[in-house]
């Protein structure tokens, strides 16, 4: 059985690792790790949400980094405020016994003079969200002439949330003799085309559990209500559920607010995060879901990015989204880290038909609830 040791992570960040609770490499890890260590080449690894991807590039990352050059040599871009906020946290921990290696994070919802300040202090790596990085890139307020290494992670969700204009303009601009790092849970046309334009023709892919596109420690159940039973349906389902914390996901911010304030009515302890909240107001409740006082988040779909909770016993579709990748990156919010998890959708009569399209187009098996 492989070891972080084994796969080539040094001493130093072996000891921050223990110290965090990872000690046993995920398939992910294992098949990245020493491939990022030895081998000065672009990489591509197709693994689901949850199956530890920050520590796959994060250690081969900090392995390259000089902590005596000052300069920027290492950009990692990803989708949300959150996600990029977690990256740079956990890159931080990982340092803890190693010399010092400085990370910043940049994203929009905050000012950017704040931004523009840190990063005149010596920083190695950054963490970025595309369109905050294009304005920083634009102000001259950052120099990337110096960076090895430019790593996308969740790029499908970047790209689905439309960050195709800004991944071209940052890619064109630190083309050169950057090695480029993509991780993604699907592999849409976008992405190929992205891989085709900006990486080596012999980039090294690693594949995990291709044909397992959604991780099998899911539970897939659907219940059947009618649309005057479908709100007491999902009351009952969460009273059941206790303190197990959960989201649900609506299609839309008019849905999720109605439903938070029906829950939130009936006594249950639950919050929603959408479009129309100021980000001062998504921390607080990102905060509060985080320390376990809120037990139940409503979500819809674009305000979910990013989102990584350990700990969820169940994800619940109050209603089904209406593109098939939504349902995987929705039902990949549970069951991380090795963990049991369940994913239940509320349906009416006639919905029934597009659980059985689902079924077929991910390959997995739903069971009836009672």
């Amino acid at each position: 059985m492989a070891t972080f040791k084994s796969l080539g992570v040094s001493e130093e960040f072996l000891k921050a690792l223990k110290e965090v609770n990872i000690v046993q490499p995920t398939e992910i890890q294992e098949r990245a790790i020493p491939f990022l260590l030895s081998k000065g080449s672009d990489f591509i690894g197709q693994a689901q949400t949850g199956t530890g991807k920050t520590a796959a590039f994060g250690l081969p990352l900090l392995h390259r980094v000089d902590p005596k050059n000052k300069n920027v040599q290492a950009l990692i871009l990803s989708p949300t405020r959150e996600l990029g906020q977690q990256i740079a946290k956990q890159l931080f921990k990982f340092t803890k016994y190693s010399e010092k290696i400085y990370t910043e994070a940049v994203y929009g919802g905050a000012r950017i003079e704040n931004q523009i300040a840190a990063l005149r202090r010596p920083t190695q790596i950054v963490v970025a969200t595309p369109g905050r990085l294009v304005d920083l890139l634009d102000r001259k307020a950052i120099d990337l002439s110096h960076i090895s290494t430019i790593v996308l992670d969740e790029a499908d969700e970047m790209l689905s949330m439309g960050f195709k204009k800004e991944l071209d303009n940052i890619l064109k601009r630190t083309s050169g003799t950057r090695n480029t790092w993509l991780f993604s849970a699907t592999m849409p046309g976008e992405i190929k085309q992205i891989i085709k334009t900006y990486m080596a023709p012999d980039a090294y892919k690693v594949e995990v559990d291709k044909d397992e596109i959604v991780n099998a420690s899911i539970e897939h159940q659907y219940m059947i209500c009618d649309a005057s039973q479908k709100l007491d349906a999902l009351i009952h389902f969460v009273k059941v559920q206790g303190e197990k914390r959960g989201i649900i996901f609506c299609k839309t911010k008019a849905a999720a607010k109605l439903l938070a304030q029906q829950l939130i009515s009936k006594n249950l302890d639950v919050d929603a995060i959408h479009g129309d909240l100021m980000q001062k107001e998504r921390d607080k409740v990102m905060r509060a879901f985080h320390k376990h006082k809120v037990r139940v988040l409503i979500a819809t779909d674009i305000s979910a990015r990013g989102i990584d909770v350990a700990n969820l016993a169940y994800v619940a579709h109050y209603q089904l989204p209406d593109q098939l990748e939504y349902y995987t990156h929705r039902s990949g919010r549970t069951a991380r880290a090795g963990k049991k998890g369940l994913s239940i959708c509320f349906v009416e009569p006639q919905e029934v038909k597009r659980i059985r399209q689902i079924e077929k187009e991910l390959s997995i098996s739903f069971n009836q609830a009672g």
